[in-house]
């Protein structure tokens, strides 16, 4: 059975786990307060291109968002995004669980716009029963989204401008972000997303590491004892090395965006021949998910031999599916899937 459902069903890329391999027997401080931790450190600014920054790892994607959400917020102010948003459909209500609310906005292909923030922050506002609400007070987007898509430049910088106006905190989500990064087409660099959100994070755990994610804050509000949150949250590493060791490794010879660019060529490859055999898809993406529109007997067919995610019904005869490459994903195997259908 070949797996296409995410893109993290291998375990970590080779240099990765030699970095580990050749540290093994060492001794260090705990808690990501050692050398290559801080070694990790100094290379993520370089290529933020800012030193004013905070840098943190944490052990996985959820604990990372609702650590720095539970930082941003008071009790009773919540967090506006777009209704697939990750925190809002796939984490169990973990920042619900930290007193926290979830503000879902209908999203466009995965997305929200500047014009949504303002509205839904002067709604607010101009409600005379305010102070009965919860009060939105940060913005949550995913880079790439959900459904693979994309923010422009001129869209990160459209909400940075209305969160500036509103008093809003903007925290970009990261698990995948070397695809969103590494796509054809794109506009938006590291330090384009470093210069316009006050905190933002690096995947790793879908991005060939084992596990981890790095998170970036520069908004000094979000900076104060944040460790006793990422502690109090279950985000903190007692061998925390392995963490920075990880990143240490990923952000050598270029090697995050070469593990994006390789997921994402084979992607568009599919994308390109699927469309040439004359499926659809459901999503316009140029990152490392494809959502395809099957007819379901063919893919009871498929799925003898392949794993997919279903995402959601077309109609009552198809199924949207998505296909995720990754860092790992062999070209073999995109050779036989397209094959199969």
């Amino acid at each position: 059975m070949i797996m296409f459902q995410n893109d993290y069903v291998e375990g970590a890329h080779p240099a990765v786990l030699q970095k580990l391999i050749d540290t093994n027997m060492e001794q260090s401080v705990g808690y990501g307060e050692d050398p290559y931790c801080e070694e990790a450190r100094a290379r993520i600014r370089k290529a933020v291109g800012r030193e004013d920054v905070d840098i943190h790892f944490l052990v996985g994607g959820t604990q990372t968002n609702l650590t720095v959400i539970d930082a941003a917020l008071r009790p009773y102010q919540g967090a506006l995004c777009t209704q697939t948003g990750h925190i809002n459909v796939h984490e169990t209500g973990a920042v619900e669980a930290c007193g926290h609310k979830v503000l879902a906005l209908p999203g466009k292909d995965g997305k929200i716009t500047a014009a949504q923030v303002k509205e839904a922050h002067d709604s607010h506002w101009a409600d005379g029963a305010h102070e009965h609400m919860v009060q939105p007070k940060l913005v949550y987007i995913s880079h790439p989204t959900e459904l693979g898509t994309l923010y422009t430049k001129q869209e990160l910088t459209d909400l940075r401008k209305v969160c500036d106006e509103c008093g809003l905190y903007l925290f970009l989500d990261g698990a995948r972000l070397a695809y969103g990064l590494a796509a054809e087409g794109t506009d938006v660099t590291l330090s384009d997303i470093a210069a316009l959100t006050d905190a933002f994070y690096i995947g790793g755990t879908k991005v060939g590491a084992l596990f981890g994610e790095c998170v970036v804050i520069s908004h000094p509000a979000l900076k104060e004892d944040f460790r006793y949150l990422i502690k109090q949250k279950g985000g903190m590493l007692a061998k925390g090395r392995l963490l920075g060791l990880q990143f240490l490794a990923m952000f050598e010879n270029d090697l995050y965006m070469e593990m994006g660019r390789h997921a994402d060529r084979l992607a568009m490859k599919l994308k390109k021949e699927l469309q040439e055999k004359g499926y659809r898809f459901y999503m316009d993406s140029i990152t490392n998910q494809q959502f395809v529109i099957v007819e379901d007997t063919k893919l009871q067919e498929l799925e003898k031999e392949f794993l997919f995610n279903h995402e959601t019904r077309y109609d009552a005869d198809h199924t949207v599916i998505r296909i995720c490459t990754s860092w790992a994903t062999k070209e073999e195997h995109i050779e036989k899937l397209l094959a199969a259908f």
